[in-house]
């Protein structure tokens, strides 16, 4: 039987790799479970401190399996599977851990708005992405209409959406889809190069400016009063006292999350 999502830790960074590379990564309910579990399995884990979501084969994830979709009876059904898919991209959002994607090849549909749920994301030259969904009649999902707006604005996002045309790479990184492109034999080692620099990095400090960076309902006020009360508490943490001792001592701190 076919893992659809494996999970693996080495320096503090888990690695989830979508495993159903003869479908392109597309979404099943398989699939959907294997991330909720593998995000599960990195939240509990205190040794984790940043997370790389990537796919097997050409693809990272060719968005939804449209021969399982085909086959969902009754709109109930359809809704828990879609709220599901939904719940892995809140979930990416709200976890107070660095999440990379590592984007290997084609990007489509629901795939494109996972990755852009991810914080930080690498693509090879090869990799192409579209919001594909007008061309099956439907409207984008996994937060897809909450997040490329948010990376490239309305009328870009618009028209990605509207017409459902492939982009490359080149394109994508030069609209602010992604952080950066890198050549397929150097991809993998810039993006855990970043993984385990974030790894080593303050998790208090990263896990609370993401939380804040990610709501952007946030007015000005509510921001500097956020900080007013934030930053004496982590002021007083051990991470801080380590990281401004190091830079006395011209060292590098030893962050233990504390």
């Amino acid at each position: 039987m076919e893992t659809a999502v494996l999970y693996v830790v080495e320096n503090g960074v888990a690695t989830i790799t979508m495993n159903r590379p003869k479908s392109l990564n597309s979404m099943n309910d398989g699939l959907i479970n294997g991330l909720h579990e593998a995000l599960d399995k990195a939240v509990a884990d205190a040794e984790v401190r940043c997370i790389v979501l990537t796919g097997n084969g050409k693809a990272f994830c060719a968005g939804g399996d449209l021969s399982y979709l085909n086959n969902l009876t009754g709109t109930a059904e359809k809704k828990a599977f879609i709220a599901k898919v939904g719940d892995v991209a809140k979930r990416i959002t709200t976890i107070e851990k660095p999440v990379i994607a590592w984007v290997n090849g084609v990007t489509a549909g629901a795939g494109v708005n996972l990755m852009l749920a991810c914080d930080l994301i690498y693509a090879n030259t090869k990799a192409r992405f579209g919001e594909s969904f007008a061309k099956v009649g439907l409207i984008p999902d996994c937060g897809g209409l909450y997040f490329l707006p948010k990376a490239i604005g309305v009328h870009r996002a618009k028209e990605l959406m509207f017409t459902g045309d492939l982009i490359d790479a080149a394109t994508a990184l030069q609209i602010g889809m992604l952080n950066d492109v890198c050549e397929e034999e150097t991809l993998k080692d810039t993006v855990y190069a970043m993984a385990n620099r974030l790894a080593n990095s303050a998790p208090l400090a990263i896990g609370l400016t993401k939380k804040y960076l990610n709501n952007t309902a946030l007015t000005l006020d509510e921001v500097l009063a956020i900080e007013e009360t934030t930053q004496p508490l982590l002021m007083g943490t051990d991470d801080c006292k380590e990281g401004i001792a190091a830079f006395y001592e011209k060292r590098n701190p030893v962050f233990t999350g504390k």
